[in-house]
Formats: C-alpha cells, structure tokens, sequence
C-alpha cells in the first residue's frame, strides 16, 4: 500500500501498524511526493505499483487556510482529484481521509454519512472539494471522515496541553465544542481492515464511512483528562479552567459537534475504535515514556 506523507499523525500510525497487519506499507512524502506537485504523483505510482493508495497527507492548519485558500485547495482538493485520475487509470483503488469539518456542526446529534454537508471553513470547504473529485475521478474509491486526531506524533491537542502545562499552572479550554478524540493507530488500524476487506472482496461496501473513536468529550473534558493522566504518571499538569467559544475567538470557526457515528464502518469492516480516555490515556503515557527516555539519554 502505497500512503502519502511521512511525518503526519497518520502517515506515522500506519507504518507503525505495516508489521502486524501483514501488510508492506511504502510511505512517500516530500520531496518525491509533494501535494503541491502533481507531476510528482505518476513517477511515484509507477515506481511502487501499490495494491492500493491511501492519501493520508493534507493542509490541516484551519485558520492558515482563511489567509492561503488557494493553496488549501490546490493540497486537499487538487491533488487529490490528480491522485484519483491517475489510480483510475492504473486500475488502483484510492482511500481518501477526510474530516468533520464538512459538516456546519449544529446537528443535535452524531454525523452520519447521509446528512448533508455544510462546510464553515476554508479547510472544510477545500476537502469536501477534496472528497467530490476523488469521488469523480475514481469509481473504486472510499472516502473515510475523522475527527479530533490524538496521537504520539507530530502535532495535536495532547501534545499542545502537555506543552504548555510544562510552563503554565493553569489553561483555559473551550467547554462548548463536542466530538470524539480519536487516536491515530485507530484510524489506521481501521484504514488497513477495511483495504484488506477491499482486496479480498474487489470492492468497497460503499464509498463514504465514518472512523472516529468512541465517547463524547468538550476541549475542556480531553484537557483535564491529558492533565490528570499526566499528574499520575508524575508528568506535567495544569488547572483546566471552561470557557465558550466566545471567549476564544478564531480566524476559522469550530464546529458546536463533531460527533461522527461509525456504525457504518463497523457493520461493513468488523472493527470500531477504542474509547477516547483509554486511547488518550495511552497517548500520554507514550509520550510521557519518550520524555523519560529522551531525559535519561542526556543524563548518560
């Protein structure tokens, strides 16, 4: 399988998973694969001949797309629209990872895949774009949307809070904001059962799903748990204070709900990611262990 990127949550979680899916898994990420690039995309397919292609890469700075649109675009729209015309042509099914941000985030209750989209940001605009080519430009296709990536690697809210709390005794997080954290091995875990289901059966149930994990949470709720994981574990902490999403204004508006449900995903591929405190438990921890190791090896 070949995956696009290298350094992303996802990109990193899959590589981690190659070995105990049985699966050999080729990530390729700048500069031979740029998004930015699309002359880059055929020398690659050509060179790996993959079974199958999962476009794990994208811009994913929400409020710097309000000020680059184009470039947004051009990375979570254009490239992917080139990926799905070249896949086509070679006959190789293409997974597109998408997001929650497609949805306007005003739904009383979890996504499913027949609502309607209603995109408030430049990102959410520019991967529903994203999603529209893929599924124009490629018939054996599927499109999986997530949420609230947590993860070791690169980037994200739990590495952010813990940061911080290296220098802070107290934060302030947005209480009003709901979705469902979602650990990155989870995601890839669930990517690679459902390729493999693709590749057993020579096809995809259906073309668009939901992955996210388990649980409702806030900002606020994830915040306190990341600080309470990391106090036991005798790592940095701070006070998490709620707050509304008045208080802390945005270039890109965040959505009220992000909730996804994937039922859909486990009714056609057996397989539902862990419960958000456990996963995020696990995260911290990881990180944690890292710090420890990182600290002993300048000690020694």
């Amino acid at each position: 399988m070949l995956v696009t990127g290298t350094s992303g949550q996802l990109a990193r979680a899959l590589a981690a998973r190659a070995a105990t899916a049985g699966v050999e898994i080729i990530c390729v990420g700048r500069p031979d694969l740029d998004l930015e690039d699309p002359a880059s995309f055929a020398p690659v397919l050509q060179a790996v001949v993959p079974d199958l292609v999962i476009n794990a890469a994208a811009h994913t700075a929400v409020d710097q797309q309000e000020d680059e649109p184009d470039r947004a675009f051009r990375i979570n729209a254009e490239a992917p629209a080139e990926l799905a015309r070249l896949a086509r042509l070679r006959r190789i099914p293409l997974v597109q990872v998408s997001t929650d941000y497609v949805y306007d985030g005003r739904s009383p209750r979890p996504y499913v895949e027949t609502d309607p989209t209603n995109p408030q940001t430049i990102y959410g605009r520019s991967k529903l774009a994203g999603e529209e080519a893929v599924r124009a430009g490629n018939p054996d296709h599927m499109v999986v949307r997530t949420a609230w990536v947590v993860s070791p690697y690169g980037h994200n809210f739990v590495k952010t809070m813990l940061r911080l709390a290296q220098t802070r005794d107290r934060l302030q997080v947005v209480a009003d904001q709901f979705g469902n954290p979602t650990e990155a091995h989870d995601i890839a875990d669930g990517l690679l059962a459902a390729a493999l289901v693709r590749l057993r059966e020579g096809g995809f149930p259906q073309g668009l799903y939901h992955l996210a994990g388990r649980g409702r949470a806030s900002w606020c709720e994830l915040a306190r748990h990341v600080m309470a994981t990391s106090k036991a574990i005798g790592g940095p902490w701070a006070e998490v204070e709620p707050i509304g999403s008045d208080e802390w204004p945005a270039k890109a508006p965040r959505p009220a709900n992000s909730e996804l449900n994937s039922d859909a995903f486990n009714r056609d591929f057996g397989y539902r990611a862990g419960e958000w405190r456990e996963r995020v438990e696990g995260v911290v921890r990881g990180i944690d262990s890292w710090r420890q190791s990182r600290a002993a090896g300048r000690i020694g």
